[in-house]
């Protein structure tokens, strides 16, 4: 039986196609698979410039290419589009094995050849002040440059034409030259970008080793069962593919600390994924971090998704922050035991009652995380002098010694009482790294960085020493979800000039994304180092209705009218775990469970320790939503008296700053929910509208 590789950029047009002709696809291929003779299916394409490329029918208008190799029973599915543009895509490329990486490469070979043509035509520069005049054919060579690729490079005299045929050449090689144009050696080339060891050459004719040596682009399925599973999950690869414009940021060196920001949907956790695999495959000790122990397990699943090597897997670290620091402090200074939050705010509540400071718990609790851990304060003369940014409520010189003294003695009661709480974990393990000049790890990579306490960044930058490519943070402060601000100048962390912002949303709809930034219209956000966020230029090039906004009159009539929406999706082929309902409470988002299973359609709760159940509708809380994405996506309850919610705003009265936060917090809260939609997004609420929504409901 034919063995099938699915090249990644066939799931990427797959998942674009009609769902009709999406089965029409599988279809096509099982009859493939089963063939006896698969070549038998396969059409020749006149004019290519690769005659191993061939067609398959899938219906009248529309054709597949497969690569087929002379000779072996080894095919691989490159593309599907109409039959015109099939063609011609076709016709463009060629099909080679680099090697030196010994990596199957597809790319345009019309236009490497058109711009060589131009490039004849133009350049009158004597050799010696040609581009790559100082590197010879030889190194060419062994940096893996096609040869039809070296006639092109010998004619350039600067990297303007070489940038601008960027995405029509193979990704390894463009990085090999724009290297070499920006003067790294071939022996830096050889060692920094391409990882190429002193082994003979590849192949250059063995196209079907190359399939098997490019597990990130091609997947290969054997029989029809693999093939469908393969199918089924689409988007689980899509979760791990690489974009062009995202490869430079994971693949690239610095010199430092780097950041790559972007809005949501643009590939930030992708790109993660890829630097934790590229470093690890290098030999480093990674560590592949974030703020809870749910993202971290969505972490490993997609990096298992990307790499499959025991050995590459084996020097990543995948956990959560508090994990790290938990495991460090265990191990260096034994067993603790960890307070809980009504434990803690019992001990504030009798510490304040017995030295009678007229403070509530919340307030100096707060006090004592925002101003006192997040500047890193030892006494109480530091304190007195810090600028308390961010704090509404005046504090003068006596008011703050009372302060400090209730916190001076509830640190006193934690030490006494061998208890920590997660903050002084991190403290604790940060000041246990600075005693140590060995580090337990070469390469810190940060996702969601945009929810880390100051006191988790301390340790993240004692985790590892500083130095090349030490800390890459992937943030987006749109979308913060918990009251933690931070200025990474202010921890140690200077990304200045190795900041790389993202801009194509790859999930979701323009209509979706528009309406979604319209949530936070107005609002001043600051990113990591205190300077103003923006979305402008962000965008999603896929297009979809609208969201839809659906008011109700009760609760009852709001859950049955949920109900009717989730089975119009899975009537029009919505597969059930390709549905996520979210609310602001888990009460409200468990009876919406309920009462969808009572509907007889497959539902279940997505708890903290509960993960997603296959072939079942998901609810969860907005926070759950974090880190997940749905073709559709329900918010209900967005009421007045639900969203935001009335415990997690602070009073005006109280702290007019505190309050400010914590409204644009739940509006930031609201935002990441929306924008977990792919293609649907429906909005309900019983009563009146959240204050959130209601620029966006017509006036009667």
């Amino acid at each position: 039986m034919a063995r099938l590789g699915i090249h990644r950029d066939f799931l990427r047009d797959l998942i674009s196609l009609d769902r009709s002709v999406q089965r029409k696809v599988v279809n096509a291929i099982l009859k493939f698979e089963q063939a006896t003779h698969a070549g038998i299916h396969l059409e020749k394409i006149n004019g290519v410039r690769d005659d191993r490329l061939k067609s398959i029918r899938i219906d009248r208008s529309v054709r597949g290419i497969v690569l087929a190799p002379d000779g072996g029973d080894r095919f691989t599915l490159l593309k599907v589009l109409p039959h015109d543009e099939a063609y011609a895509w076709a016709e463009r490329r060629r099909v080679s094995v680099n090697t030196t990486t010994g990596h199957m490469e597809i790319w345009d070979s019309h236009a490497v050849e058109a711009a060589t043509e131009e490039l004849a035509r133009t350049t009158s520069a004597p050799e010696p002040e040609r581009l790559f005049a100082h590197v010879s054919d030889e190194d060419m060579a062994r940096l893996g440059i096609d040869e039809q690729i070296r006639v092109f490079a010998r004619l350039l005299t600067d990297p303007g034409p070489l940038e601008a045929i960027k995405d029509y050449l193979p990704e390894t090689q463009y990085d090999v030259l724009i290297g070499l144009a920006a003067g790294l050696s071939p022996d830096e080339i050889a060692e920094e970008v391409i990882d190429a060891a002193d082994t003979e050459p590849y192949d250059a004719d063995d196209i079907v080793g190359a399939m098997e040596r490019t597990p990130s682009r091609i997947a290969f399925v054997e029989g029809p069962e693999e093939l469908m599973a393969l199918f089924e999950k689409p988007f689980a690869l899509w979760r791990v593919y690489l974009h062009p414009t995202q490869r430079d940021v994971a693949y690239g060196t610095y010199s430092g600390p780097a950041q790559v920001t972007g809005g949501p949907g643009t590939g930030k956790t992708v790109v993660a994924l890829h630097r934790a695999r590229h470093l690890a495959a290098r030999g480093g000790r990674v560590l592949l971090t974030t703020f809870t122990s749910t993202l971290a397990e969505s972490l490993l699943e997609g990096l298992r998704l990307l790499e499959n090597r025991e050995e590459v897997l084996a020097r990543i670290d995948v956990r959560h922050i508090d994990q790290v620091a938990a495991r460090i402090v265990r191990s260096h200074r034994g067993p603790y035991a960890l307070v809980k939050d009504s434990d803690e705010e019992r001990l504030w509540e009798r510490i304040i009652r017995d030295r009678g400071v007229d403070h509530n718990a919340t307030f100096i609790a707060e006090e004592w995380r925002q101003i006192v851990l997040a500047h890193d304060l030892h006494t109480l003369d530091e304190y007195l002098a810090v600028r308390r940014t961010g704090r509404g409520r005046r504090l003068g010189p006596v008011q703050r010694t009372q302060v400090w003294h209730v916190i001076s003695e509830f640190l006193r009661e934690l030490e006494a009482r061998n208890a920590h709480t997660y903050e002084t974990v991190c403290a604790e393990a940060t000041r246990i790294l600075s005693e140590r000049d060995d580090k337990p790890y070469d390469h810190v990579i940060v996702d969601e960085a945009q929810d880390l306490h100051p006191v988790r960044w301390r340790l993240l930058r004692a985790l590892v020493p500083p130095g090349r490519d030490d800390l890459f943070i992937a943030g987006d402060t749109h979308q913060r979800i918990y009251d933690n601000r931070v200025s990474l100048r202010s921890v140690g962390i200077d990304v200045a000039g190795r900041s790389v912002r993202l801009t194509v949303n790859y999930r979701t709809t323009s209509e979706i994304l528009a309406w979604s930034h319209g949530l936070l219209a107005g609002e001043r956000i600051e990113d990591l180092d205190d300077a103003p966020a923006s979305l402008r230029g962000f965008r999603s090039e896929t297009h979809g209705p609208p969201p839809e906004l659906a008011p109700a009159n009760t609760r009852t009539e709001e859950l049955r009218r949920l109900t009717a929406k989730v089975r119009e999706w899975l009537d029009a082929g919505v597969e059930p775990d390709e549905i996520g309902i979210a609310a602001r409470s888990g009460p409200l988002a468990q009876e919406a469970a309920r009462s969808l299973q009572r509907a007889g359609v497959p539902a279940c709760h997505l708890s903290r320790e509960q993960s997603p159940v296959e072939g079942h509708v998901q609810t969860m809380t907005m926070h759950r939503m974090k880190g997940l994405e749905f073709r559709c996506v329900a918010l209900i309850g967005a009421g007045e008296h639900h969203l935001p919610a009335p415990g997690a705003v602070r009073p005006a009265e109280d702290d007019e700053t505190a309050h400010s936060h914590d409204l644009q917090r739940e509006r930031c809260l609201l935002f990441v929910a929306c924008s977990r939609a792919r293609e649907l997004l429906y909005i309900s609420w019983h009563g009146a509208p959240s204050p959130f929504l209601r620029d966006f409901i017509p006036v009667p």
